[in-house]
C-alpha cells in the first residue's frame, strides 16, 4: 500500500530533500506540499505528515496532525523539553496517534551524541560547540539541546557540570547546566563538538555533516516507523535500538 505524505516546509532545504525521497520511494507518495504561503487544510487527506518547517510554526503543525488523528514526523528544531511535555500530555487523550520528533536524521550524529552521554558520566567539565550555516534560524541547534539533555540524564546524581562564569554572555547558553556555543558561518553544513576536560587530559567527540546525503537513511527509517508509531518518540535512538543506554547500569 502506498501512503500519502503531506510535507510542511516543502520548499526549504530539508523539505526539498524529503519530497525527493518520497518521489523515489515505492511505498510513499507526496500527498501535499505545504509552504509558508499555504494553509494546513491541504494536509487533511494525508496518511502521514512530515514537518520540516520553522520553530515558530512547528507546534501548530503538530497540533493539526494530532487533532486530525494523523501521525507526524517532526524534523524541525526548537523542540524543548517543555514543548515535548505538552505534546506528550495531548497524546494521552489520543493513544492511537504517534508523533516522532527527530533533532537530527544523521546516523553519525546520533551515535556521537550517545557517546557524549557516556562521557558525561566521567567528566564534570563539559562544553558543546555547534556550527551551522548562516541561514539556520534557531540557536542552539536541536541536536545540541538533545545532546545536553541526554548528558544531564546520564549524569544522574553526579551534581552540576563545572561551568564557571556562566553569567557572562560569551560563555554560551546553559542547557541543563551545560554551556552551548553556536557558530553560524558560511561554508558550514553542520558540525558539533562536545568537549570534556579532566585532570591532565581532554576528550573531544565531534561529528561533521558534509552533505545532506547524511540525512537520507534516517529520514526513511523514521518515515517507515511512523505508521505504527504511538505516543511520543524523540530521536532516532529508539528506532536504532540505542535507547537501551538510558537504562540504569548501562
Amino acid at each position: 500500500m502506498t501512503l500519502r505524505v503531506g510535507v510542511v516546509g516543502a520548499t526549504g532545504r530539508m523539505g526539498t530533500l524529503v519530497c525527493r525521497l518520497l518521489a523515489d520511494a515505492e511505498d510513499f507518495e507526496l500527498g501535499a506540499a505545504i509552504d509558508s504561503s499555504s494553509g494546513l487544510s491541504g494536509l487533511a487527506d494525508s496518511d502521514l505528515i512530515v514537518d520540516v518547517s520553522v520553530p515558530a510554526a512547528s507546534p501548530g503543525v503538530v497540533d493539526f496532525a494530532v487533532d486530525h488523528a494523523i501521525n507526524i514526523l517532526v524534523g524541525t528544531s526548537g523542540w524543548s523539553s517543555d514543548r515535548l511535555a505538552n505534546v506528550e500530555a495531548k497524546l494521552a487523550a489520543v493513544p492511537d496517534v504517534g508523533v516522532i520528533v527527530v533533532p537530527n536524521f544523521s546516523l553519525g550524529s546520533v551515535i556521537a551524541t550517545r557517546l557524549a552521554a557516556i562521557g558525561a558520566r566521567y567528566f564534570d567539565s563539559i562544553e558543546i560547540v555547534e556550527s551551522h550555516g548562516p541561514t539556520k534560524i534557531d540557536s542552539p541547534s536541536g541536536t545540541a539541546v538533545r545532546t545536553a539533555e541526554l548528558m544531564e540524564n546520564a549524569r544522574r546524581n553526579k551534581g552540576n557540570v563545572d561551568a564557571p562564569h556562566a553569567d557572562q554572555r560569551a560563555r554560551g547558553q546553559l542547557v541543563d547546566g551545560i554551556p552551548i556555543h553556536s557558530v553560524r558561518l558560511r561554508g558550514v553544513v553542520a558540525r558539533q563538538e562536545v568537549h570534556f576536560g579532566g585532570e591532565g587530559e581532554t576528550v573531544t567527540i565531534s561529528h561533521d555533516t558534509v552533505s545532506s546525503a547524511a540525512y537520507e537513511s534516517g529520514i526513511m527509517l523514521a518515515l517507515r516507523s511512523l505508521e505504527s508509531a504511538r505516543g511520543l518518540t524523540v530521536g532516532l535512538d529508539s528506532l536504532l535500538g540505542l535507547d537501551y543506554l538510558d537504562r540504569p547500569g548501562t
